[in-house]
């Protein structure tokens, strides 16, 4: 296969990974790395690195809409980065220490887990929350508003120190397996510290590009990100993201999440499956 034909395959695998990864808000990256792994027979490592640049990419573009917008608290956001980075260098270092196969069957865990979350869906947004204020969030000046129609709908933040030690497992995952961990990071904002789940996706989609830099950095200063692989990576996740996002308005979503829960279900299996009996 020559490489005109090899970068157009690249690029339309990663253009269908981005547009699923849009219309169920979990990101491509969870469909990058076993395609390139397991279609084209990529280095794991190879792949979780075009995975990290295509991240950032689509991260980048979101967030600048969002922050405009008023949704993401870039304060909160900003401090659980201090976690996530430090998670996700530490994670891309581990990477290069730990077997390809033992990073495939945790890849392919997180996939599993990822199918669970698309086929649950979205919890109802808990809007406005009267509870008592939490110390350290309000030391911190951590609570915000997001704008709801003509109005803004305060809210406030909770168990700092729990959705801390969360962001830095979801650093830990970007880092080590090449992915925004977008899921982790809404779970712990919307769960553990109990904030909007518009808030949650929106500030989790502004972090999640500064979280794949640090990993980013590392993966190249080992020379295991190939701009030959990557630039047809991340211009297709980008293209599927962007018609991902228009598609959206007029789509069923519980279809939808159900065909993507039924590919990366089995994207998972196979990942586990390569990774145990050693093919990858």
């Amino acid at each position: 296969m020559d490489i005109t034909t090899f970068s157009a395959l690249i690029f339309s695998g990663s253009l269908i990974a981005g547009f699923l990864g849009s219309l169920t808000g979990l990101g491509g990256g969870v469909v990058i790395v076993p395609l390139l792994t397991l279609g084209f027979g990529v280095d794991i490592r190879y792949a979780i690195g075009a995975s990290l640049v295509s991240v950032i990419a689509t991260s980048s573009g979101a967030a600048a809409a969002y922050v405009k917008e008023g949704f993401s608290n870039i304060r909160l956001g900003m401090f659980l980065e201090m976690a996530t980075t430090f998670g996700a260098y530490l994670g891309a270092g581990a990477a290069a220490l730990i077997p390809t196969n033992v990073i495939a069957v945790i890849f392919g865990i997180v996939l599993l887990y990822s199918a669970w979350l698309s086929i649950r869906g979205q919890e109802p947004d808990p809007g406005s929350r009267r509870d008592p204020p939490d110390f350290l969030a309000d030391s911190l000046h951590l609570d915000g508003s997001y704008p709801d129609g003509k109005k803004a709908v305060p809210y406030r933040v909770h168990h700092i120190p729990t959705g801390f030690s969360l962001m830095f497992l979801a650093g830990g995952l970007s880092g080590l397996l090449g992915i925004g961990s977008g899921a982790v990071k809404v779970l712990a904002m919307d769960q553990a510290m109990h904030i909007p789940f518009k808030v949650s996706t929106t500030t989790s989609n502004f972090m999640i590009g500064v979280t794949a830099a640090a990993s980013a950095g590392v993966y190249l200063s080992r020379g295991y990100i190939d701009p030959g692989l990557a630039m047809p990576v991340m211009l297709g996740v980008v293209g599927g993201a962007i018609s991902g996002s228009k598609v959206l308005k007029n789509s069923r979503p519980a279809v939808l999440r159900l065909l993507f829960a039924v590919i990366i279900l089995i994207l998972g299996i196979e990942m586990i499956y390569n990774g145990a009996t050693g093919k990858i």
